[in-house]
């Protein structure tokens, strides 16, 4: 079959007008008939088959032939949707972050431990450990609260003879923050008795609670 050319370059030419339009472009397009609406920010109301300009940002609905709402668009409402979303996501992360951490807590515990014995032995050696720290620390305070007392008389036998005591009065500055400094960390050794112990009985009870019904 032959085409007139003139025909033929009137098809070439109409060809791009003929064509479907893009995706993108029938996605915003609403079903024939059919009209989005909105009430701009200016207060008045705007139509059209393509969103109006005037509505972007702003809570729409598209009507039928027949003028009834089919169907309600709100971008505030999308947001808060979004923002909630994002809330409920971190949270669940949170939880995750959570017991995956309280699971490798468990794992640790059951690979250190055998038995519940085996917890109470801990606790004993950590207590004994703390207990011989503070010893210590109240050895060196007594040492220093001589040393003080000694200092002490050195001054008023100097007084005495009008000898200067700068240096000696400086020395006992110097014992006075240093036994300060000691008895601070004795108080913090001797709390730090409480803390293992919570520390240990917490162990003990996530044990009891991960063996329960398990092969004695």
């Amino acid at each position: 079959m032959r085409i007139a050319v003139p025909v033929l370059a009137a098809l070439v030419l109409a060809a791009p007008f003929l064509a479907p339009p893009p995706a993108h472009a029938q996605a915003q397009q609403p079903t024939p008939g059919q009209t989005y609406r909105c009430v701009g920010k200016d207060g008045k109301k705007y139509y059209g088959q393509a969103v109006p300009q005037q509505c972007v940002g702003q809570p729409m609905e598209l009507l039928n032939a027949r003028g009834m709402v089919v169907k309600r668009f709100d971008p505030q409402a999308t947001a808060a949707e979004r923002a909630q979303k994002e809330a409920e996501d971190a949270e669940r992360k949170k939880r995750e972050a959570v017991s995956k951490e309280e699971g490798r807590r468990n794992r640790a515990l059951l690979a250190t431990y055998t038995s519940e014995k085996d917890i109470e032995a801990a606790r004993g050696r950590a207590l004994k450990e703390n207990e011989a720290s503070v010893k210590d620390i109240e050895k060196r305070i007594a040492l220093m609260n001589q040393k003080r007392a000694e200092t002490q008389k050195e001054i008023a036998q100097a007084k005495e003879k009008s000898q200067p005591v700068g240096t000696l009065e400086r020395t006992i500055a110097n014992l006075d923050f240093d036994i300060k400094t000691a008895e601070d960390l004795r108080a913090t050794k001797a709390r730090e008795a409480a803390a293992i112990n919570a520390r240990y009985d917490d162990d003990v009870k996530r044990y009891r609670e991960l063996t329960k019904g398990a092969t004695k």
